[in-house]
């Protein structure tokens, strides 16, 4: 089997992009683990795909895989690819264009002379049915054991879980084995993306993100969502604040509990080409 591809990234947040909006290809996770590789297939953090919608109010279904093959229901920095590949390959001429996800809907609109989108990423979930996390009632913050020692987090959903630590400094964070121990603690029962936080401003952040699925990636859009919410619930943010990850810097503006989470950033086209499976 042949399959075209477009390669695409925000941020360094690598994507392969495929156009199933004329016939759907059922993707095996061995398949989508393939080309996700970086030594045997094209290479990239997450795949993409461009579907038909389900009902007439979605202009598409946005479906995400992980590097391992797994579906998930969010990706801010692919979200921004997604909307830039629907307008270069002529799928839409609309700005916005309004798309359904495994997990919810989401309302992506591209500046084609600044080549910056802004999502609308929905608002955030905090009860832990719904991130899904392992505790029988709400709470501003968390804690866990992990070798002993305690650790302190918030966890929400974007869509996604996630959970965010504070830390002093994000360079010497221990995110590689800090990361990939708790993503798949047991208090998260579908996994979650870990964000590692340095707050320098009200207005100012430094992100990493270890990626359920992914391990770390140079930036992770609903990471930077989730950090930032975090923060302003908190009261060590303000309502709009930049995010530094290492692939570059995004926009996240949010008002408050019940209101969706803005995020904006660059989203730009690699290259092209066939991948046979």
């Amino acid at each position: 089997m042949e399959l075209k591809f477009t390669k695409m990234h925000g941020l360094g947040n690598d994507f392969v992009v495929l156009d199933f909006t004329k016939h759907v290809v059922p993707l095996s996770a061995a398949q989508a683990a393939r080309i996700a590789d970086r030594h045997f297939g094209v290479g990239c953090d997450q795949i993409l795909i461009v579907e038909q919608p389900s009902r007439a109010a979605f202009d598409f279904k946005y479906r995400i895989l992980n590097a391992d093959g797994s579906e998930v229901g969010q990706c801010g920095n692919g979200a921004r690819c997604f909307v830039r590949y629907v307008h270069e390959k002529g799928l839409s001429s609309k700005n916005p264009i309004n798309v359904e996800t495994l997990t919810g809907e989401m309302t992506l609109s591209a500046d084609d002379a600044s080549k910056s989108v802004t999502v609308d990423m929905g608002a955030p979930r905090f009860e832990p049915q719904d991130i899904p996390l392992d505790r029988p009632q709400r709470e501003p913050a968390y804690q866990l054991e992990h070798n002993g020692v305690p650790i302190d987090f918030a966890a929400l959903s974007m869509g996604n879980p996630h959970a965010v630590l504070v830390v002093d400094n994000v360079s010497t964070a221990p995110v590689l084995e800090l990361g990939a121990a708790l993503e798949v603690h047991p208090m998260f029962p579908e996994k979650a993306n870990i964000g590692f936080m340095q707050i320098n401003s009200r207005n100012d952040i430094s992100l990493r993100v270890f990626e359920r699925g992914s391990g770390e990636t140079i930036a992770c859009g609903s990471g930077a969502c989730a950090a930032v919410v975090a923060g302003i619930q908190a009261g060590q943010l303000d309502n709009k604040v930049t995010a530094h990850l290492t692939g570059g810097d995004l926009i996240i503006e949010w008002v408050g509990e019940g209101h969706s989470v803005r995020m904006t950033g660059p989203a730009e086209t690699s290259f092209e080409g066939v991948i046979t499976l």
